[in-house]
């Protein structure tokens, strides 16, 4: 094997950790000489079982030690991982599954009744076996499944001595949700999450005396990548089946958990059960890494007063680049410092430098100012995906050319080499002749005290082309006043009024203000991921007659 390969992370394992508990789930604790043999177990008794280099194994379930032990073990013996998002319904799997034809199928208990239905359905005979993680539910009486723990104990003696490899290199296929259309299934490389975790370890510090919590799903590339990162590191693993509050401040707590990693929305929920459960602060907690959006200033300091040791990280990147591209440091707790990441609103957000291996540059928009420096972000590297899967092969041709992978985001490099992200290229309004991103607007709107949320998008409009709407979610506390309504002028009040002269006083250029408001009192529809669905948002809107308030 001439390549590198994830599995190899399992030497060093045995070297640093054979005595060490290696992982952490519910009452099992593992150290590192079991992990390994329950790895190396495994991926024999997938052989036995008939899977081959370049098969496709498709896993769901809930985040557990033995989740972690296949995304080494399928790869281990030249097979190539597809875990399905656990927040799916059975249909978006089946989309999923019927794009990478699977060989075997892995569940836990809680998905036995997809497992059912695909062995009723004559659309998936790809499938050769079933697996559960754990005892399949009672639903699953009388079929025939059998247990991981099943194989691994019953394997005949098959030795698998060295690691093999897809063709092409291919270790795992990611899906990516997108906020329109079926899932897309991203073809990524061993070499990918080798440099990637590489990269994680050199920015954010992991070291094998961390214990990292899991804290995101391992069927998304975040979790996955910062996963292999901690074991390539020789740290220790912490696992909760799914997020939830509560269970990772216990865990937190528990087993002095350094390190883990975070969206917006799961921080925003750590803060509150922390405030509602008077919780003064997790001292234990040396780093955090965030991605998924920027954490809000006021996130920023409530993290910062929780987690009071914790240098926060934040990154931006996608799927189809194996995570994150660029890092950037937020808070310093031993300078106690903390950076404000959304200064400078009319250029975008800052999302920091590229990581050591990550090349990026700017494909500017020739229809702009020539004196414009926005552009689409490009990237360059080991990082970027092998290509999209379908039929059984990799295709590139959609968003790789030259080697440059189009992140579909638009931005633009200072001189200090920092990439502002201005927003998606396929959500940007085109309005009386003037590119307009919604998240540029979307966060002048949100520095509102009293907006939760606000969404933007664009309208058909006969004289601009488009004109710029505003979906917004205000604050508890706060009352919208309709512009038939009279202010009250009890100061907590929020109109379309109110944040036009917002948009006016943050310097944002009056072709960007919206020109509709409409007072959003319901969760806005998003995805799997949490994208927002801005094409059912629009449609919503288009749908209503009147708006609720203009100007």
């Amino acid at each position: 094997m001439a390549s590198g390969h994830i599995a190899q992370c399992l030497g060093g394992i045995l070297a640093r950790r054979a005595g060490a508990t290696v992982a952490v789930s519910g009452d099992l604790r593992l150290n590192g000489a079991h992990f390994v043999d329950g790895v190396r177990s495994l991926a024999a008794g997938l052989l036995e079982r008939g899977v081959r280099p370049g098969d496709v194994v498709a896993v769901v379930g809930f985040n557990s030690i033995e989740y972690m032990e296949l995304l080494l073990a399928v790869p281990y013996i030249g097979a190539i991982v597809a875990p399905l998002n656990h927040r799916w319904s059975f249909e978006e799997a089946a989309q999923a599954l019927e794009l990478v034809r699977p060989s075997a199928f892995i569940f836990d208990g809680a998905y036995s009744s997809w497992a059912l239905r695909l062995t009723e359905s004559k659309s998936f005979s790809s499938i050769g076996f079933y697996l559960t993680v754990g005892d399949p539910a009672s639903t699953c009486q009388g079929a025939n499944f059998v247990s991981v723990d099943h194989i691994r104990r019953s394997w005949r003696g098959t030795t698998v001595t060295e690691p093999m490899s897809a063709p092409r290199d291919v270790a795992l296929i990611c899906f990516t949700s997108g906020t329109t259309g079926q899932p897309k299934g991203v073809a990524i490389s061993h070499t990918s999450l080798i440099v990637q975790s590489l990269a994680k370890i050199a920015v954010v510090c992991y070291g094998e005396d961390d214990v990292y919590l899991h804290t995101a799903p391992l069927c998304h590339i975040g979790g996955i990548s910062s996963c292999l990162a901690t074991l390539m590191a020789g740290g220790c693993h912490v696992l909760i089946p799914k997020f939830d509050a509560k269970s990772a401040i216990k865990a937190i707590q528990e087993h002095k958990v350094t390190c883990f990693i975070t969206v917006p929305a799961i921080m925003a929920d750590l803060l509150s059960y922390a405030r509602k459960d008077k919780i003064s602060g997790c001292g234990s907690v040396t780093k955090i890494l965030n991605g998924g959006g920027g954490l809000s200033d006021e996130l920023i300091n409530g993290a910062s007063h929780l987690f009071f040791n914790a240098a926060i990280i934040s990154a931006y990147g996608m799927t189809e680049a194996c995570s994150s591209l660029t890092f950037m440091p937020i808070n310093n707790p031993e300078l106690q410092e903390t950076k404000n990441q959304l200064s400078n609103q009319s250029g975008g957000v800052c999302v920091g430098k590229p990581a050591p291996h990550v090349e990026i540059r700017i494909d500017r928009d020739e229809s702009n100012s020539s004196s414009s420096l926005m552009g689409k972000i490009l990237t360059r590297g080991l990082h970027t995906m092998v290509g999209y899967w379908g039929n059984n092969t990799v295709d590139t041709s959609e968003s790789v050319r030259n080697g440059w992978l189009d992140t579909g985001d638009t931005g633009w490099i200072d001189r200090t080499g920092k990439l502002w992200l201005m927003g998606r290229q396929k959500g940007r309004i085109k309005s009386g002749g003037e590119n307009v991103y919604p998240e540029e607007v979307e966060l002048v709107l949100s520095q509102h005290p009293g907006v939760a949320k606000a969404v933007v998008f664009g309208v058909p409009d006969s004289r601009l082309g488009e004109k710029i709407v505003s979906c917004v979610s205000i604050k508890d506390g706060w009352r919208w006043v309709d512009a038939t309504a009279e202010h009250q002028g009890e100061g907590k009040e929020v109109s379309a009024h109110i944040l036009q002269e917002h948009c006016r006083i943050k310097n944002l250029s009056r072709f960007k203000v919206p020109r509709l408001y409409y007072h959003w009192s319901r969760p806005f529809p998003v995805t799997t991921t949490g994208k927002i669905r801005r094409e059912e948002l629009k449609a919503e809107v288009l749908t209503c007659m009147q708006p609720r308030s203009s100007l």
